[in-house]
C-alpha cells in the first residue's frame, strides 16, 4: 500500500460508520413519533431494511453492529413498558430473539453473496487480462515485440511502476523486454544485478526498501508475501529450465493481495513462454543463416573445383617438362600439383555426394575380394606398418551386396587414416566378419583415440581433431566422403573407442548368404 493511503481509509470508514449509527438514529427518532400508530412488525421489517442497507453498502461487522444496536433500541423505545430493557408480555423476547437471528443471519448471506460477486468480477478480470495477454501476443509479429506487450501487461494489472524480463544466455543475463509507467526510473543496473541473483541461486529474490536483498523460498502456485519489499524477482522456468527472470518494481513497496499473488504466478508463466520463444526464435534464425551459409559453401566449392582441375593440369605438364630439363624443384612442384589435384579430387566427390550424384552399382562380392583389393592398394604407401587382416574363422563364405569400387575407397580411407594416427612400430587390425544381415569390416588402431564431444563431429568435412599438426589429417574430407559412401549403398560407417587404448572404424554393408542363392 502507498505511503498515506492507510489514514485516508481509516477516515473514510470512520466516516461510515458515523453516516449509518446517525442513519439509525434517525429512523430510531421518526419511529418513535409515530409509535401509536406502528405494529411490532412494522418495527422490525424498518430496522431490518436499514441493516440490510448498511450491510450492502459496507461490511459484514458494521451490518451485525447495526443489528445488535438496533436490537436494542427496539426493546427500550417500541416493547412496553418503554424506556427500560424489563419487558411486559414474555413473547416479546421471541420477537426481539427472531429479529436478531433474522438480521444476523441476512448480514451472514449478503456478507457471502458479496464476497462470492468481488471474486466473480476478480475472476473475470484475471480471464480478461489474459486474453489481453494471449491477444497481444499473438497479434504480435516478433518475439521480442510479444515480450514487450506480455511486460506491459504485467506492470498494468498489477499497478507496478516497471516490470522487467531478462533472458539467460551463454555467460549471464541480458534485457528481453522493458515496460515503465508514467515517471518511473530507470533502473536497468539494479535489475540486471537482481536477475543475475536469481539466476545463481535458482531462487526468487526481494528487494527490500531499506536496501537489504533476502533470497524468498519458491511459493509454487503462488507468490510468497514478502514485508517492506520495493521490488520482486522470480526465475522463468520453462519444463523445469530456467530460461530468464521476470522482475517488478513499485516506488511504495510491492505489497500484493493473495489473489494477485496467484494472478502474478499465471502471469509469469506467460513471461517464461514468451522467453523461451525469444530463445527459439533466435537458434531457429542462427540455424537458417547456418544453413544458407552452407548451402553457399557447397555451390563455391563445387565451383571452384571444377576450375581449379585446368590450372592444375597446366603446372604439372610444365613441373614435367622442367623435370626433363634436369630442374630439382620441378618433382617437388608435381608432388604438390599431386596433392592439390587429390584435394580436388576430393571437394569434387563431396559436391557430388551431398547432390546424389554419385552412381553405385551394387553386385554381390566376397569380403575377401574387397579386403585383399585393399590390402594390395595401401602396400606401397604402408610398406613398414605391419598390417593384421582376417575373415571370421569358421564362417562360410562371406559376402555382400555392394558397389565394389566405392566401398574399396571406404576401406582404403580408413586404413590410411589408422597409419597417419597409429604411432611408428604399432600395428593396425583389420577383420572382417558377419553381424546378422550386415557384413562388417573392423579397421583398429592403437592411436590417441577421439575424444567424446569429436566423435560424431570426426565425420564433418573439414574437421580436424585438435592437437594434431595440420597436414595429419589432411584436409579433413576423408571420413566424411567414407561415411556418404558409405550410406549411399545402404551401410554405415561409425566409430568406437578402443577398450585398451585407441580408434575402431566400423564399416558395415548389405550381407548376403550365399549358400541360398540359386545357381546359375
Amino acid at each position: 500500500m502507498r505511503s498515506g493511503a492507510a489514514p485516508r481509509e481509516r477516515a473514510r470508514a470512520a466516516l461510515g460508520w458515523a453516516a449509518w449509527m446517525a442513519a439509525l438514529g434517525a429512523l430510531t427518532a421518526a419511529m418513535v413519533g409515530v409509535r401509536p400508530h406502528l405494529d411490532k412488525a412494522h418495527v422490525a421489517l424498518a430496522y431490518l431494511l436499514l441493516v440490510l442497507a448498511a450491510s450492502t453498502r459496507g461490511s459484514r461487522e458494521r451490518g451485525i453492529v447495526l443489528s445488535l444496536v438496533s436490537f436494542v433500541c427496539f426493546n427500550v423505545f417500541f416493547l412496553p413498558p418503554f424506556y427500560t430493557f424489563a419487558l411486559h408480555d414474555p413473547l416479546d423476547w421471541l420477537v426481539l430473539l427472531s429479529y436478531l437471528a433474522v438480521a444476523t443471519v441476512a448480514t451472514q448471506l449478503l456478507y457471502r453473496a458479496r464476497a462470492e460477486a468481488d471474486e466473480a468480477r476478480r475472476r473475470a478480470d484475471e480471464v480478461d487480462r489474459l486474453s489481453t495477454l494471449g491477444a497481444e501476443t499473438l497479434n504480435a509479429g516478433r518475439a521480442e515485440e510479444a515480450l514487450h506487450a506480455i511486460a506491459e501487461v504485467i506492470r498494468g494489472t498489477l499497478g507496478m511502476d516497471a516490470c522487467e524480463i531478462w533472458l539467460r544466455e551463454e555467460g549471464g543475463v541480458r534485457t528481453g523486454a522493458r515496460a515503465l509507467g508514467g515517471g518511473a526510473p530507470e533502473d536497468a543496473a539494479a535489475g540486471m544485478t537482481a536477475a543475475e541473483l536469481v539466476i545463481d541461486r535458482g531462487a526468487g529474490v526481494a528487494e527490500r526498501l531499506d536496501g537489504t536483498v533476502r533470497v524468498i523460498p519458491d511459493g509454487g502456485d503462488t507468490i510468497p508475501v514478502v514485508e517492506d519489499a520495493r521490488a520482486l524477482s522470480l526465475p522463468l522456468r520453462v519444463r523445469g529450465r530456467t530460461v530468464g527472470v521476470l522482475r517488478v518494481a513499485r516506488g511504495g513497496g510491492v505489497a500484493l493481495t493473495a489473489a494477485q499473488r496467484r494472478f502474478f504466478a499465471a502471469l509469469s508463466y506467460y513471461a517464461a513462454l514468451g522467453a523461451e520463444r525469444v530463445r527459439l526464435t533466435a537458434e531457429a534464425e542462427r540455424a537458417e543463416a547456418l544453413g544458407e551459409a552452407d548451402r553457399l559453401k557447397d555451390a563455391l566449392l563445387a565451383s571452384v573445383s571444377h576450375d581449379l582441375r585446368t590450372p592444375l593440369t597446366t603446372i604439372k605438364a610444365l613441373a614435367h617438362e622442367m623435370r626433363g630439363d634436369g630442374d630439382e624443384r620441378a618433382v617437388v612442384i608435381e608432388e604438390e600439383a599431386d596433392r592439390l589435384n587429390r584435394f580436388v579430387a576430393d571437394l569434387l566427390d563431396l559436391s557430388r555426394l551431398d547432390a546424389g550424384a554419385v552412381r553405385v552399382d551394387a553386385e554381390v562380392t566376397a569380403a575377401e575380394d574387397l579386403l585383399g583389393a585393399a590390402l594390395q592398394r595401401v602396400s606401397g604407401s604402408m610398406a613398414e606398418r605391419e598390417i593384421r587382416a582376417s575373415v571370421a574363422p569358421g564362417e562360410p563364405l562371406l559376402a555382400g551386396r555392394f558397389d565394389f569400387v566405392q566401398s574399396l575407397r571406404v576401406l582404403v580411407n580408413l586404413l590410411e587414416n589408422a597409419h597417419k594416427y597409429s604411432p611408428p612400430g604399432a600395428p593396425i587390425e583389420v577383420d572382417a566378419l558377419r553381424e546378422g544381415d550386415r557384413l562388417v569390416f573392423r579397421v583398429a588402431d592403437r592411436g590417441p583415440g577421439v575424444p567424446e564431444p569429436d566423435r560424431e563431429r570426426i565425420f564433418e568435412p573439414f574437421h580436424r581433431q585438435a592437437g594434431f599438426p595440420p597436414d595429419a589429417g589432411g584436409a579433413g574430407l576423408g571420413l566424411s566422403i567414407a561415411r556418404r559412401l558409405a550410406e549411399a549403398q545402404g551401410g554405415s560407417l561409425r566409430y568406437e573407442a578402443r577398450p585398451d587404448g585407441g580408434s575402431v572404424f566400423v564399416f558395415s554393408l548389405p550381407a548376403v548368404d550365399v549358400s541360398a542363392m540359386p545357381l546359375v
